[in-house]
């Protein structure tokens, strides 16, 4: 009992972990989807073209554009996976896709 409460524990770290800033829920996001080298290496800065014309969708959404210096490619269209959006739920922060708009 004592082992699955510690390994519990720990997985709940490493998830708070990777999950508490906006660079790190990306980088993380960005692993999961299948380019470690990419989430590793590439620079993140904040899209503030897409910040600025989507102020107030983003500031009911509580989210932020940030953009990867260098892209990953996906595989089945060949295109930049560019920009991507970063929620805050409480202190943690999740990334996801946003597209090339």
């Amino acid at each position: 009992m004592k082992k699955k409460v510690i390994i519990l524990v720990s997985l709940l770290v490493v998830f708070i972990l990777l999950h508490s800033t906006p660079s790190m829920a990306l980088r993380t996001h960005i692993f999961l989807m299948g380019y470690p080298k990419v989430a590793i290496s590439s620079e993140i800065i904040e899209d503030k073209e897409h910040n600025a014309v989507d102020k107030d969708k983003f500031a009911a959404l509580n989210a932020k554009a940030f953009t990867l210096t260098d892209p990953p490619i996906e595989k089945a269209t060949h295109g930049e996976l560019r920009n991507f959006l970063v929620r805050k739920f409480g202190f943690l922060h999740f990334a996801e896709y946003y597209g090339d708009t």
